[in-house]
This record gives structure tokens, sequence and C-alpha cells, in this order.
């Protein structure tokens, strides 16, 4: 059952948070290309992208992973302005308000990549973590997506069915090829992102278009 959006927006916030999403969509994108290329003997195969995290370097992809973290925070606010007050709604917004937290801990603590073993290392807990809040996110979009746009509806599940079936693969992937297959992943979550983030713009310009701040629902993005 459809629930009637808030009636009130503001549409310059939800176009600065669109902006925000694709920044920070961009920055992950070229501080991975420019990491795995400034990176000594870096394996873009074999390597996955914690390794570009740590050493010499790390501050390439340390930006990056902050970069996304604020994409992601940009779309949990984004998804609390849009709130209709269901709970699914608010599910969401608490998810990306996690998965956000979670990069910024995985670019904070430099505990991969460089064999560091000491003290508490939470770095795989916090990639199981993420695996299952962005499964949920993206299924959770699906149900709800169509509110907003019926892409962002027909994206999320390709993306949750991708998400779902590629994350637990990636766990018993060789080393020789999970570098690969972790970039996939992380284009796949680029994707929904994006399309989220444009969706917001969307949003943002027929309120404005309508000289009013009601949600349309757009299929043009």
């Amino acid at each position: 059952m459809s629930h009637e959006m808030r009636p009130t927006l503001a549409p310059a916030f939800l176009s600065s948070l669109g902006w925000i999403a694709l920044l920070g969509s961009a920055a992950l994108l070229i501080g991975n290309v420019v990491g795995s290329i400034v990176v000594p003997d870096h394996d873009w195969i074999a390597d996955t992208v914690s390794d570009l995290a740590a050493g010499r370097f790390e501050i390439i992809q340390d930006v990056a992973l902050y970069g996304y973290a604020g994409a992601l925070l940009a779309l949990a606010l984004g998804t609390a302005h849009v709130h209709d007050g269901a709970f699914r709604w608010t599910a969401l917004t608490f998810i990306l308000v996690l998965l956000a937290l979670c990069v910024v801990i995985i670019g904070a603590r430099n505990e991969y990549g460089d064999g560091d073993s000491e003290g508490l290392v939470i770095h795989i807990y916090i990639v199981y973590v993420m695996g299952a809040l962005f499964a949920g996110c993206f299924i959770l979009m699906g149900l709800v997506g169509d509110q907003l746009s019926g892409r962002l509806r027909i994206v999320s599940w390709c993306v949750a069915v991708l998400w779902c079936v590629g994350a637990p693969i990636f766990f018993l992937m060789p080393t020789g090829y999970d570098g690969l297959w972790e970039r996939g992943l992380g284009v796949v979550s680029l994707v929904w992102v994006v399309t989220y983030g444009c969706v917001l713009l969307q949003v943002s310009r027929n309120c404005q278009g309508g000289n009013n701040r009601n949600v349309n629902r757009s299929d043009e993005v």
C-alpha cells in the first residue's frame, strides 16, 4: 500500500544532497583508479581496495573512502527528508547512517594491507556488517523506491540480486582474483548510490518546477 509523502520539502536541500552523493561517488572511483596507478606493485586483480588504504600512499584511498561515506550520509539525510512515516523509510535511513560510519571506520583504522595484526582487528567484521547492511539497503529501497521513482525501484532490485549473489562469493574467491571481484561489488554499490543521487536531484527539480514543495514521483532518471 502506497503512503503519501510528507507535504513539505526543501528543493535546494535535496539538490545539495544529490550533488554530494554524486561527488562522493566520483571521489571513490577516482581515488581507486589513482591509487591503483600510484601504489607500487599494486595488482588491481589480485589486491583488494583495502591494500590501497595502508602504507605510504594511504591518504589517496582514505580520502576516497571518506568521500563515499559523505555520499552515503547525504543519502541518509535525503531519505530522512522524504520520509513518509513508514518503518521501512526509518530502517533505510539508519542503515545508510551505519554504512557511512562503517566506511569511515575502515578508512580511519589502518589495520589491513600492511600485515598489522596487533590489538583488536575489526576490519573483517566491519566488512561482514557492511555486506549485510548494503543488502538490506537495496532490498528496502526496492520495496519503497517506487514512491520516488520507478527506475530507482528497478535498479534497487537488480542491484540487490547482484549483491546478494556476489557478496558471499567474494569470501570464497581465490586471492588471485578477489581484488577484481571486490571492485565489481563496489561498482554495483556505486550504481545504486548514483541512481539515488540523481533521483534526489530530479525530485528537487520537480518541486521547483511545480512551484510547490510536494514530492513528485519521477521516472526521468
